[in-house]
């Protein structure tokens, strides 16, 4: 016997823990978080839609199937999170000041995705598709970029990325003549 969905619209959840815990059959539907704690908690296979996550804590949260459409971190530490995982027909996201160290978004499609004031640190974007996304004052050190399409995607004013325009479709994408260096980096040149 399955369990019936339980719905939440337009509602505010507030300094809840729900570390550890494992939640199942919710559907989100224009719901805020703030100051919520999802450490190691399971969310597999829920679905959150145009919601709003502030100061929230998604270390090691399992998210296998969860469904994320319309969705805002701000202030969020979102801590070796596989996004990959996540239901691929409700993935639409908007990142600012979060730390995002860890992710994985392997082979994620995440065109016009705005990464605002983050720290994407080690995080993996092997095949994913970046199209037109913006990376705003964004820390991208040791980030993975392989076959990666980054085609209009804007790194002006990121930092510390390495992208092999060899292994990377980057049409028409922005840079500062500034970061030449981060496009050039396996060739060793001394650029001042």
């Amino acid at each position: 016997m399955s369990e019936e969905t339980v719905s939440h619209e337009s509602k505010q959840f507030e300094n809840i823990n729900y570390s550890g815990k494992t939640l199942r059959n919710r559907e989100f539907y224009k719901c805020k978080f703030v100051q919520c704690n999802f450490t190691k908690s399971d969310l597999r296979g829920n679905s959150f839609e145009n919601c709003t996550f502030q100061d929230c804590n998604f270390s090691m949260t399992e998210l296998e199937g969860a469904g994320f459409r319309g969705i805002s971190f701000v202030g969020c530490k979102i801590l070796g999170i596989d996004f990959s995982l996540c239901n691929k027909l409700m993935f639409s996201f908007r990142f600012e000041n979060c730390i995002m160290d860890y992710c994985t978004f392997y082979a994620s499609r995440l065109k016009n995705t705005n990464f605002i004031n983050c720290s994407l640190k080690e995080a993996d974007f092997s095949e994913a598709d970046l199209s037109a996304a913006v990376f705003i004052n964004t820390d991208l050190t040791e980030a993975k970029f392989s076959n990666t399409t980054l085609e209009k995607a804007d790194f002006r004013t990121a930092k510390n990325f390495v992208i092999d325009p060899e292994f990377n479709k980057l049409k028409r994408a922005k840079f500062s003549s500034l970061q030449l260096e981060g496009l050039l980096h396996k060739y060793q040149l001394d650029i001042q």
